[in-house]
């Protein structure tokens, strides 16, 4: 008994101690007019109350997302390289880089299908 106590308090710690799972996940480069612009892909780390963009050697974290009622509003922040990031939803994300008027949507797999 005392060592299925153990096994099941070191499958616990390991679970709540493991890293956020990243998914490869498509995207769409557009004008912050909509127009496309093309594709692309990226690993994006979710974490609820943010987010980690990851390609080749560029990370981008979207910082402590917010929102005043996030029924109404979409939750979003400024990264630190400027851009605007929102969490669309628990399988989209977003980066708008206005001043040079783009920005991309990254649609991810659901959890467990890919």
């Amino acid at each position: 008994m005392r060592y299925l106590l153990i096994a099941a308090l070191l499958v616990l710690m390991n679970g709540c101690a493991s890293r956020p799972q990243g998914r490869l996940c498509d995207g769409e480069v557009a004008s912050l007019y909509g127009k496309s612009l093309g594709k692309t892909n990226a690993w994006i780390f979710d974490q609820v109350t943010h987010f980690t963009i990851s390609k080749q050697s560029v990370r981008i974290d979207s910082g402590l997302l917010s929102s005043s009622d996030n029924q109404r509003y979409i939750p979003s922040s400024v990264t630190t390289q400027g851009y605007y990031a929102q969490r669309l939803g628990n399988n989209r994300f977003r980066l708008i880089n206005a001043p040079q008027n783009l920005m991309i949507t990254w649609t991810c797999p659901a959890p467990g299908t890919e």
